[in-house]
């Protein structure tokens, strides 16, 4: 039956191709949704979805089938903003296809799994659901902002919580089974302003902040990789200051933090590694982990705390061995496999509320948040034939295992 999918998802291509290019040339930056949200739902409508709603946060959720056995196809529909547009190509937003490829904003990062789950879940109400199923398609929103603030929403005030979620981020069509966590934390020193003629009046925060900077470089580089998910790292990604003018001592100083989580580094052993620095205790500098509470594209604000714990599934998980069946069946060749660099929407799913999660999908990761952002028309055909197959694949072996 897998490789009868294939045939049929290549069937689909004009009109999963066409989709993808409407998606593609709406922008949607993260809390700036609505209008590929109400794209996205005129499509599921269009291919005849039992259910297409929009929840009070604005994700778009469609189902089909109505068993008990439900399991998520989840993609985000923000992306970020372009950059600098001297350095694109073509028109960012132009959804031009040319040599088999497709360009702009989210073709990797990740419009294109979200179309291919899309047709995915069309391409088996049409085949045929296997029974006892449900497959839920969410376009979620503010994950680029925040990521897995949507799953919280979703399994807390939703109350959706399937068995399973596949993740359709980009993995160059391999099955990703996890990935490091992240947090964001700020460490701020504090001074004595003075006139910035005599700063030997005063005590200057930048000085104190200096040799903080310093220690943390020096941490990074000392932090140990841990199997599977190998070595965690923090990264400075802004300083700045506060005065009475330019010409005064700077009294305050604060630069942000980007760490992230190999297996066992968590929220409290990382701010404790930043307080226990040298010239974090000799400045006083304090050190505070960030919330997110900005409202999405609704105006509905759900506030999060910005940490996000570092998940895996287990190589020997049945839904990891149905995945790889499913590939080997529908493209009659071994499937890579591996983790992703970047945080996804699993930090929630499975980080959080412990649901089984892994990923598929299509375009490339070393393309996301890049210029000339593009991914293979090929890779949105092979994604739909691949969730079709997994979870017509993964839905039998469950029955045959409680029966």
């Amino acid at each position: 039956m897998s490789a009868e999918y294939f045939q049929q998802a290549r069937r689909l291509e004009p009109e999963l191709l066409r989709f993808m290019q409407d998606i593609i040339r709406i922008l949607s930056p993260s809390s700036g949704e609505g209008a590929v949200v109400q794209r996205i739902a005129e499509e599921m409508r269009a291919l005849d979805f039992d259910e297409v709603t929009i929840d009070p946060m604005g994700n778009v959720i469609g189902r089909v089938g109505d068993g008990p056995f439900a399991i998520a196809l989840d993609g985000h529909v923000d992306v970020v903003d372009v950059g600098d547009p001297e350095q694109w190509t073509r028109p960012p937003y132009s959804g031009d296809v040319e040599d088999g490829l497709l360009f702009g904003r989210g073709a990797s990062d990740q419009k294109g799994g979200v179309a291919s789950a899309v047709y995915a879940a069309a391409l088996l109400k049409r085949s045929g659901l296997p029974p006892g199923v449900s497959v839920y398609v969410t376009g979620t929103v503010q994950e680029e902002d925040c990521d897995g603030l949507c799953w919280q929403y979703l399994v807390k005030e939703v109350g959706l919580k399937p068995a399973l979620v596949l993740l359709t981020e980009p993995t160059s069509l391999g099955i990703y089974r996890g990935q490091r966590g992240r947090m964001e934390m700020e460490v701020s020193t504090s001074g004595v302003s003075c006139h910035g003629s005599a700063p030997e009046r005063g005590d200057n925060a930048i000085y104190k902040m200096a040799a903080i900077i310093a220690d943390i470089e020096s941490l990074n580089e000392q932090l140990e990789p841990r199997a599977p998910l190998g070595k965690g790292s923090v990264t400075i990604s802004e300083i700045r200051s506060v005065s009475p003018s330019l010409c005064a001592v700077a009294d305050g100083c604060t630069i942000h933090l980007d760490r992230r989580l190999t297996v066992g580094e968590t929220e409290a052993s990382s701010v404790a590694e930043i307080e226990a620095l040298p010239s974090v205790k000799a400045a006083g500098a304090t050190v505070t982990v960030l919330d997110y509470a900005v409202p999405s594209h609704t105006g509905l604000s759900y506030p999060t705390r910005k940490y996000y714990p570092s998940w895996q599934m287990s190589e020997d998980d049945p839904a990891l061995d149905a995945a790889q069946t499913a590939f080997r069946d529908t493209f009659g060749e071994e499937p890579a496999t591996g983790f992703w660099t970047f945080s996804t929407n699993g930090v929630a799913t499975a980080g959080m509320h412990g649901i089984p999660s892994f990923g598929f999908g299509p375009g490339h990761e070393h393309f996301a948040h890049a210029p000339n952002e593009q991914t293979e028309v090929e890779h949105l055909v092979r994604a739909t034939a691949f969730y079709a197959a997994f979870i017509d694949e993964f839905a039998r072996t469950q029955g045959e295992r409680e029966s």
